[in-house]
């Protein structure tokens, strides 16, 4: 229900433009400043989530969801109203577009994630591209705000699943059994560990032979004795006992961090610096915008002469996108632990994450042939008409899919001691990159035209997709460095 708050105004942009008496930016706006609320609530919505857990934010978003979507569809003719509401909407939403992957990371081993990571992704998005479908022919039939009042029903009917079905999914666990927190730089570092007087601790729980045990996947380190605290307790009587049913139906469950919330709050911020979080922020977050600009310009390109669509036609143009999602979905699935399966046998059995760095290969070639094609075909729409767009559309959001499942899995896997916040770092990047494409997309394209425009953006994509060569080479050697020169521990936020 969340993932079909951002297009649901697609389909209508003629119609609200007419309604409201405004011009085509502003009406993008109301799609823009939904998008810059879930950048900013992330932040604090993370931060509680590490500390407090998840379930009461995924509660808090499905109540929000209700109310806004309640307010929205009765602004009337209201401009104001329907913004604020709008911008509620996007609080409701940020929840679930921060949290939902990380939980992921919670509930399924390292080769379990990859279909997972998939279909949560064809969750959001699929849902996404097929709202515009819906929205037109509801726009067309019963007028715009019966769009909002749908998701408020629905959303209440969803709120005693969520209630009943969705538990907290962090908990506090001994540190041995985070077994992708730890890395094989601690096999190199055992001699070093032997020379301190915390050698004897740091072996406890390991192989009768003295030695580590095998590290994983995303090359960081074991914690020293030194560093270790209640939030990963080692000793079995530091962790909280089980909760019975009723107790976990509750919004919260005592702490799961003695972390301070302030510097939680903080944390993501310096990790913008860590060239892996950079590089995953732009293979999702570019994509994801240019798509947010393709459905902003869309009704600009169609709704005039030769072809005169109405917002029903206009939103039958996002099934290109939303078939699109579902055929991404699919790559994306068989590709993400097949292709890593593969690069294990050829690396003698060792898993490194940067395997899951070959799927942007498939981005490169879907995503960017979908822009230029669109840039093309939506140029000359008199001659190509409306399918050739629309499949370039729908080969566009394929990138963006897979795109998004490899740089979501690779953060899981290389960096999941910090994937809350490496999340909150792509929400906030790709929302705010969106929401300025919302300003400047209707003048871009009249100032430089279709093709032009979508020459200019397809090729920063392609350079985008060419970062992932040095990320593969060097990752491994970026995960070491910065577990050296910890950020959050040289910030005091570690």
């Amino acid at each position: 229900m969340a993932s079909t708050l951002s297009p649901l105004l697609a389909a209508n942009t003629l119609t609200l433009a007419l309604y409201f008496q405004r011009n085509f930016t502003q009406m993008a706006l109301l799609t823009g400043y939904l998008l810059c609320a879930v950048g900013v609530a992330g932040f604090l919505f993370v931060a509680s989530a590490r500390v407090w857990g998840k379930r009461h934010l995924f509660l808090l978003g499905n109540i929000l969801l209700i109310v806004s979507s309640a307010w929205g569809g009765a602004s009337g003719h209201n401009y104001k109203s329907l913004l604020w509401a709008r911008v509620l909407q996007g609080v409701s939403l940020a929840p679930f577009e921060a949290l939902v992957n990380a939980s992921v990371g919670d509930l399924y081993f390292v080769h379990e994630r990859g279909k997972r990571m998939a279909l949560s992704n064809l969750a959001l998005f699929g849902g996404a591209f097929f709202t515009p479908v819906l929205v037109g022919k509801i726009t067309h039939t019963l007028g715009w705000w019966w769009s909002f009042y749908f998701i408020a029903i629905f959303a209440t009917a969803v709120l005693p699943l969520v209630i009943f079905f969705v538990p907290e999914t962090a908990f506090r666990r001994a540190s041995h059994l985070n077994t992708d927190f730890t890395g094989e730089e601690s096999l190199q570092r055992e001699p070093e560990l032997r020379r301190g007087p915390e050698y004897e601790l740091s072996t406890h729980g390991t192989r009768g032979n003295g030695h580590s045990p095998r590290t994983s996947v995303n090359g960081s380190l074991d914690k020293e004795p030194a560093d270790v605290d209640i939030s990963t307790p080692r000793d079995p009587a530091l962790l909280p006992k089980k909760v019975s049913y009723a107790r976990s139906l509750l919004p919260f469950n005592g702490r799961k961090t003695d972390e301070n919330f302030l510097k939680l709050l903080l944390r993501p911020f310096p990790l913008f610096l860590n060239p892996a979080i950079l590089w995953a922020c732009l293979i999702q977050g570019t994509m994801i915008g240019w798509t947010v600009f393709i459905g902003v310009v869309l009704a600009a390109i169609f709704l005039g002469p030769p072809l005169f669509f109405d917002e029903v036609k206009t939103g039958y143009m996002y099934t290109g996108a939303f078939v699109g999602a579902i055929v991404g979905f699919l790559v994306a699935g068989l590709l993400a632990d097949w292709s890593t399966k593969v690069m294990i046998r050829r690396n003698k059995g060792v898993y490194e994450p940067e395997f899951r760095i070959v799927l942007v290969i498939a981005q490169l070639v879907f995503g960017c042939a979908g822009l230029y094609g669109f840039g093309i075909t939506g140029n000359d729409v008199a001659r190509y008409g409306w399918f050739w767009p629309d499949f370039f559309f729908g080969l566009e959001v394929m990138g963006m899919v897979i795109g998004a499942v490899a740089s979501a899995l690779y953060i899981v896997d290389a960096h999941r001691e910090i994937a809350v916040e490496a999340f909150t770092c792509l929400m906030v990047f790709k929302n705010m990159f969106s929401f300025g494409l919302t300003w400047g997309a209707y003048g871009w394209l009249v100032a430089a035209g279709s093709l032009k425009t979508f020459y200019v953006i397809a090729s920063i994509q392609i350079g985008v997709c060419l970062l992932s060569i040095p990320m593969y080479i060097l990752g491994k050697k970026n995960r070491a460095f910065f577990h050296r020169h910890d950020l959050l521990k040289m910030l005091h936020l570690g």
